[in-house]
């Protein structure tokens, strides 16, 4: 292993390392010597890859940013329509936060006043679905006299970020069963019956494998 290798596996160790006691304890109550610990380097390791406690905030934030992304790039590129689209990528972002420490703890950290950057993973997401909702409107699958684009992307956002802040304290609340519930609810006040007779709220199977299968 090269010494490039061996910064970067550290690196990547302090980061998972991080991620843990941020999601345990959040930002203000978590330690850099805890975390040092967790990924079984030296206080001096740690600081040869990151100045403070922010910064390693910072890395934790980029590094679930960049695997929220990638994941919803995957998705649309297997997209069948909008909105079975935009259900594909809720079931395959619901799975990052249920298997990814990293994911929970950078949302989590994006959110929190105690330790605010540039990153807004919620606003992001909020951007995603109303992107999604105007291409729904645009091939004809939303009903005519529902709610405005407006309100529905308000009431996704609010519904979806709300089971992601209940499996905080447990699980349940992002199971496959969970965000399936939610588009069984959503999905006949949003589009016409023709459009919903052909749409899946458990997801699409082949694009959620493609989604959350690792990469590299």
């Amino acid at each position: 292993m090269t010494k490039q290798e061996r910064g970067t596996r550290t690196r990547d160790a302090l980061i998972r390392s991080a991620a843990g006691e941020f999601d345990l304890r959040g930002f203000a109550q978590a330690t850099l010597s805890a975390i040092s610990v967790g990924a079984g380097v030296s206080p001096g390791a740690l600081h040869f890859h990151f100045e403070n406690k922010a910064a390693v905030a910072e890395a934790v934030e980029d590094a679930a940013c960049t695997t929220l992304r990638r994941t919803a790039r995957i998705a649309y590129r297997h997209r069948s329509d909008a909105l079975q689209n935009l259900v594909d990528t809720t079931h395959a972002l619901a799975g990052l936060f249920r298997e990814d420490i990293v994911v929970r703890a950078g949302f989590r950290l994006s959110c929190a006043n105690d330790c605010r950057t540039e990153l807004n993973l919620r606003q992001e997401w909020q951007s995603c679905v109303q992107q999604r909702l105007a291409e729904a409107a645009d091939e004809g699958l939303l009903a005519t006299g529902g709610l405005r684009q407006v309100d529905l992307a308000r009431t996704i956002v609010a519904a979806t970020i709300g089971l992601v802040t209940l499996s905080q304290d447990s699980g349940e609340w992002l199971s496959p069963h969970a965000v399936t519930g939610l588009w069984r609810t959503l999905l006949p006040t949003m589009t016409t019956p023709e459009a919903l007779a052909a749409l899946e709220p458990a997801g699409t199977p082949a694009v959620l494998l493609r989604s959350l299968t690792p990469v590299g």
